[in-house]
Order: structure tokens, then sequence, then C-alpha cells
């Protein structure tokens, strides 16, 4: 991944570590109803990943399967948890990559990023092979493919009402099911899912 963290302070513009909650408004189809954490943000634009849409028909262990990390004979044998990590839809952007949010307990030099303090980011398969081999981080979902925007779009994005956004924590990436993260974030902005309406955010 060409994206990078930049040391911003607290008082920073960009919302890398943050949530973005689609607004009911939202033009785009694509990321209707979605939560998204954002992994980079910069003046050159932003990428992140879609925490709410599990993929259908597609389980961790057929994909470490199919990637040939693990032969079919040895799947049974594969670590409990490698059977109830989460695969997801990441984004529209280059969806047979897969892109691994995971606790900051795993690292591999000059592949992991660090986001905040309880999540990182690991693109490569080296993460997969060591899921797989119950030497991976205690916390992980897979996403295939990312949301991306170029500079100035998710700005202009924000501005429009298209997103709200909050903070982020471990808890609601790894651990909430994904049908009710949605749901999930609008409380933690302190809004009732049940209340918002298509004209929400516009005074």
């Amino acid at each position: 991944m060409s994206f990078q963290l930049d040391p911003y302070g607290a008082g920073s513009p960009y919302l890398d570590g943050q949530l973005l909650v689609a607004m009911p408004g939202m033009s785009d189809e694509r990321f209707s109803r979605a939560v998204i954490y954002v992994c980079a943000h910069s003046p050159e634009g932003a990428m992140g990943i879609i925490l709410n849409r599990p993929a259908a028909n597609v389980n961790m262990t057929d994909l470490l399967v199919q990637l040939e990390i693990v032969p079919e004979l040895d799947r049974i044998h594969l670590p409990e948890q490698v059977g109830r990590m989460q695969v997801l839809i990441g984004g529209p952007v280059e969806t047979s990559r897969g892109f691994v949010l995971h606790s900051p307990d795993f690292h591999i030099a000059q592949s992991t990023l660090p986001i905040d303090d309880g999540v990182c980011l690991t693109a490569t398969i080296d993460i997969l092979r060591a899921i797989a081999q119950g030497r991976g981080p205690r916390a992980a979902v897979l996403a295939l493919g990312y949301a991306g925007w170029g500079a100035g779009q998710l700005e202009l994005e924000l501005q429009s009402n298209g997103w709200l956004n909050c903070p982020a924590d471990a808890e609601l990436i790894f651990s909430t099911p994904a049908d009710i993260r949605y749901e999930m974030a609008l409380r933690r902005i302190g809004i009732e899912p049940a209340m918002l309406s298509m004209e929400a955010g516009h005074a």
C-alpha cells in the first residue's frame, strides 16, 4: 500500500482511526448504510475498510485453502478461532486483495501499519500464514478490497452531509456483529437509528 500515516496532532482535520457512518441520503449505493474504518487520511486522499458488509458464502477457512496456505486435508486442524474470523467486503477497490485489521499484538516489519492504539492494518499474505499456524493476532477481521478517496474528495462528501464521523474502538471492529455495527456507530454519535431521517444533517 502506498498510504502513509502522518503523526498529526489531536486537532488534526484528518480522520485516521475514526469511523465514517453513511447518512440516509448517501447518493452512492455502494456505501448505503456503510460503516467505514478510516485507515489513512492525508492531503493526498483517504482509504478505509467497510466494517458491515460480510462476504456472502465466503469464510476464512475456505480462503486459506483457496490461497493454498493450507492444504484441503489440513483444514480440520486449523485453530478454532480461524473459523470465527470475519470476512468482509471492504470496499469496491482492489476486491481481490486482502486487508487484515487486527489487534496490535502482531507486527510484520515494514508491512504492518499501526493506525491507533488498538488497531493495525497488514495487507500481506504472511499474516494469513501466521493466522493459519496459530501465530496470528488475538483479534482480526479480513476485508476483501477497500474504499478509496482522491485528494479532497472525502472532505467534500463530509461537507455535503454524506457522512458522519466518530471515534472508533477495537470492540466495535472485532467483537460487534457486523449486522448491528451501523446502529451501534450511530448510537455512539448520539443518534437513535429510528430517528434518523432523509433530512438528517440539513439545518
